[in-house]
Parts: C-alpha cells; sequence; structure tokens
C-alpha cells in the first residue's frame, strides 16, 4: 500500500470539526459587523474558506469511505470517534447559518440538509448508546456532546427561515441531553481518571452548549429573560474557569483535537455580542472584542499548527 493510500484510511472523522471551527469564526466576524459596529467585514471570504474546507475534506473522508470501508466502520463502532460522525452535518447547519447574511440563496438548502442529517446522526448515535456492549464510564468526554446536543443550534436559523416548532422541537432535545450528558460528565471527571491527554482540549466544548442555547434561546422567545441569563452566565462561567488554566493546554502536544477549542470559543464569542444587543451594556461590547480577538487568533494559530502537522505527515497515521 502506498504512502498516500496508507495516510487516507487513517483519516479521522474529526477532521470536521475544523469545519466548526472556521463556520464560528465567520459567524462571530458578521455578527460583530452588525452588533458592535466593528468595520471590517471579512465574512464573505471567511465563508468561502470554510465551504472549500469542508468540500475538500467530504471529498476526502468520500474517497476513504469508497476505499477502505472497513476503516470508516471501525471509526464508526469507537466510543469517541462516532461522536465525531455529526460534525459533518453541523457544519452544514452553521455554513447554511453563515450564509444568510451573505448568500441568502443558499441558507435553506444547506440549513434543511444539516438538519436532516444531524437528526439522522442523532437517531443512529442514540440507537448505538442505549444498545452498546462496550461502553464504560471512561470513555465519555465532551465530544458526547455533538451528536445530540448539537441539535441547539438549528434554531439559529431556523427562526429567522420561519421554521419555528422544528426549531423548538431540536431545542428541547438538546437543552434536555445537555443536562444529562453534562451531569455524567462532571462525575466522570470528579470520581474517575482524568482525561487523556489527547482528548484534554475536548473540555472546550463544555463552553458550547450553554452558550448556543443562549443564542437559540433568544432567537426562540424573542428577547432576554432569566433562563436566557441562566445559559449566557453558565457558558460565560465556563470559559472563564477554562481559561484560567491556559497553562495545562499550553503544555500538551498538538492533535487533531485542538480544534476543539475553536467553536465554542465562537459560540461564547457571538453570545456576548447578542447580550450587548439586549442589554445595551457597554461591559459586553468589550468583552466581545476581547473574544473576537482571541477566537481569531486561536483559529489562525489552529491553520498554522495544522499546516505543519500535515506536511510532516504527523496527522492521518495510526494511533
Amino acid at each position: 500500500m502506498s504512502d498516500d493510500q496508507n495516510r487516507l484510511r487513517y483519516f479521522p472523522i474529526s477532521f470536521f470539526a475544523m469545519c466548526m471551527g472556521l463556520a464560528g469564526l465567520t459567524l462571530a466576524w458578521e455578527k460583530a459587523h452588525h452588533a458592535v459596529a466593528v468595520p471590517l467585514r471579512p465574512g464573505g471570504v471567511l465563508l468561502a474558506l470554510t465551504a472549500l474546507v469542508f468540500a475538500l475534506l467530504s471529498v476526502l473522508y468520500g474517497t476513504k469511505l469508497a476505499r477502505h470501508r472497513e476503516a470508516v466502520l471501525e471509526e464508526l463502532r469507537h466510543p469517541v470517534k462516532l461522536n465525531f460522525f455529526p460534525a459533518t452535518s453541523i457544519s452544514l447547519v452553521l455554513l447554511g447559518t453563515a450564509s444568510m447574511p451573505i448568500a441568502p440563496s443558499a441558507a435553506l438548502p444547506l440549513w434543511m440538509l444539516g438538519t436532516a442529517a444531524h437528526f439522522a446522526f442523532t437517531l443512529y448515535v442514540m440507537n448505538v448508546w442505549i444498545h452498546h456492549v462496550h461502553f464504560e464510564i471512561q470513555h465519555i468526554n465532551p465530544a458526547w456532546f455533538i451528536p445530540v446536543v448539537g441539535n441547539v443550534l438549528v434554531p439559529i436559523a431556523g427562526v429567522p427561515l420561519g421554521y419555528g416548532d422544528v426549531s423548538w422541537f431540536f431545542f428541547s432535545v438538546g437543552i434536555v441531553f445537555w443536562i444529562i450528558l453534562f451531569t455524567i460528565i462532571i462525575y466522570r471527571m470528579l470520581f474517575h481518571n482524568p482525561l487523556p491527554e489527547r482528548l484534554m482540549p475536548s473540555l472546550f466544548i463544555l463552553i458550547a452548549p450553554p452558550a448556543v442555547g443562549f443564542i437559540s434561546y433568544v432567537k426562540l422567545t424573542g428577547g432576554l429573560d432569566s433562563c436566557g441569563r441562566i445559559l449566557y452566565f453558565i457558558g460565560l462561567f465556563l470559559t472563564v474557569l477554562l481559561l484560567t488554566q491556559w497553562r495545562r493546554f499550553a503544555r500538551l502536544k498538538f492533535f487533531l483535537s485542538w480544534w476543539a477549542y475553536s467553536f465554542p470559543v465562537a459560540a461564547i464569542t457571538v453570545a456576548t455580542m447578542v447580550m450587548y444587543e439586549q442589554t445595551g451594556t457597554e461591559f459586553y461590547r468589550g468583552l466581545s472584542y476581547l473574544l473576537l480577538a482571541l477566537l481569531t487568533i486561536v483559529v489562525v494559530f489552529l491553520l498554522v499548527r495544522t499546516a505543519i502537522a500535515v506536511k510532516h505527515n504527523a496527522i492521518c497515521v495510526p494511533e
């Protein structure tokens, strides 16, 4: 087997987390232009880059499916990798959401395709969870949020596109299972061995459900109330908690899982801009600028590190 064929065999489904991070950056910059008057508007370029990366990864993973079907099935049976398959459908939902102000004609088909695909992934993954024979408590980590809790993303575009009840349906599923899975993950971290180094960046995924849930909740209800504030401040607290541990994360060896830093930071950035829109408080405006700068640095850094890893054949290798 050639080196290229061998690397294709080990091409990971978790690569699609990169699309989520880039889409999050696109949404954050576009929101910044409208919400906090940032004059720079690179949303169109970022959206094109995100779509290009998604298309490239889809072709590569589709080729892997055609040539190494058993390797794909192995990932589908893996207790951690399984949860990254819905990153593909979430990427489509995010592309649809990001397209609304930039390429409106593409928004609805992308959102509908992503929503339908994510619903199918949710049903599949939950069936695997319910009827499994090999999962242990040490297998759970924040990446388990992606298949089910990822449903809270749907209303962000679903409400303005006119799908109110559909949006409430997906929000309800996501928010309830966030509470359930969050409880199990905290239990696992408190009373069992720490997460392995490779999965440590996934702790940042803890930020995403309450932050995205807040954005969706405001879309669904049309304003800010006590429940919305609770969701936002839980997301903000988790952000502060994890940022205070930056030395631990800085010591980690680079893995593709580092992309788990990107989308959650984008989520809390956009959520903070929504808080500024709802309250007019200058604190949230200033915090929005800081978080947008942090998000941009993080994504640029991750792009550089990923490119270096690809160049040195440090990705798409056996674990």
